[in-house]
This record gives C-alpha cells, sequence and structure tokens, in this order.
C-alpha cells in the first residue's frame, strides 16, 4: 500500500487541515499521488457536519465552522487526537460500511491494547465506553466519499476539557455522554498514535 504518514506536533488550525485533505482528493483521483493517514491536534473550534441542526447549538456564541463531512456538531480541540485519512476506496471494493468497520475496529483494538473495552453503535456511529451508568462517546467518526475517495476522519478524547461539550448537543445525541481516556483509566497514553497507525494498516490490509 502507498499511504503516506504525517504526523503534526503543532496543533493545525481546522481550514487549513481540510484544504490540505481536499487537494489531496483531487491529486489521487488524478493518479498524481499517495493515500494519506495524518495525526494532529487542532485548536479549540466547533465543527458542523452536513446534517446538524441550528438546535444542536446550546451556546449561541461559539465559533462554528460548516464543514464537508458527514454527521453533525462536535468539538475538537486541545487533548484530542485526530487521525484524518484520504483513502481511495476504489482499490478496495467501493464499499464504504466495510471502511467504516475498518475505522471502528482500528480504534476498539488501539483502546483494548490499553485495557479498555469499547465497542461500536450501529444506530449512532462512533466508538462507546459504558460506564456502568450510560454509554458515553470515546471517539467520533466522521467522513465523505468523493469519487470512491474517502476522506476526513476519527477523533478520539484523550486528556481534552470535556466542558466543551456543554455547549453543544454533540452529534445530535442528547441521551448519552461524552467521556476521555484519561477520566476512564488514568494511565500513559503517549503512544496511542504509533497503536493507531498498527491498527489501521493491520485493517487496511485485510
Amino acid at each position: 500500500m502507498n499511504i503516506d504518514v504525517k504526523k503534526s506536533a503543532k496543533p493545525v488550525n481546522y481550514k487549513d487541515a481540510i484544504d490540505v485533505l481536499e487537494n489531496k482528493v483531487l491529486e489521487i483521483n488524478k493518479g498524481k499521488s499517495n493515500e494519506l493517514i495524518w495525526l494532529l491536534e487542532h485548536p479549540s473550534i466547533f465543527t458542523a457536519g452536513t446534517s446538524y441542526r441550528s438546535s444542536d447549538i446550546i451556546d449561541k456564541s461559539i465559533n462554528l465552522i460548516k464543514t464537508s463531512r458527514g454527521g453533525k456538531i462536535t468539538w475538537h480541540g486541545p487533548g484530542q487526537l485526530i487521525c484524518y485519512f484520504v483513502i481511495d476506496l476504489n482499490k478496495r471494493g467501493k464499499d464504504i460500511r466495510k471502511f467504516i468497520k475498518v475505522i471502528e475496529n482500528s480504534i476498539i483494538d488501539t483502546l483494548n491494547n490499553f485495557n479498555i473495552d469499547s465497542t461500536s453503535d450501529r444506530n449512532n456511529i462512533g466508538i462507546w465506553f459504558n460506564s456502568g451508568k450510560e454509554l458515553k462517546k470515546v471517539a467520533a467518526i466522521g467522513i465523505r466519499v468523493k469519487k470512491w475517495i474517502a476522506y476526513h476522519g476519527f477523533s478520539i478524547n484523550i486528556n481534552n476539557n470535556l466542558n466543551e461539550y456543554k455547549k453543544i448537543i454533540p452529534c445530535g445525541i442528547k441521551d448519552k455522554g461524552i467521556t476521555n481516556l484519561k477520566e476512564i483509566k488514568n494511565q500513559d497514553y503517549t503512544n496511542i498514535s504509533d497503536e493507531i497507525l498498527n491498527n489501521l494498516f493491520k485493517y487496511l490490509k485485510a
């Protein structure tokens, strides 16, 4: 597989990152570029996917950026790992559902490596942790497919400020919570990006 891997040490502006992804889609479609997996962090920002509703905004003063990914409103910021990708599904059977399973299984296996049990949900996309009292989302997934090239990506909450989610109805879901890995299990997550990469490559090869 010709997949370039990029890791950004400093936070990357959201719009700048999306511009890179959009350009990469065009290049891959023309056969001029390798696929991409990009690990980064964003400065604090609220983003709205293509199916968001204004009623999902609780704090009307937030700075909201509309984006081309699927899904509704979420927050990105410090303490959250972002994994963007531009992956050519023309090479992978043009199967969107299978690709989403690749993402879900990669995240679940990664968290399992840190002794955290998590699960996907057919009705509510993302990765969830059962706290014993309620299901709480620990990872969000939002993709778009253009000419069978999948892009955007997913985020994993590590030690981010969960209070930011009180300003919105995250992903339009009212009856479930949001958590992060430090809240679930206070341990070292320094190498989580390497674990994510290993699992993504494992499932993309399958």
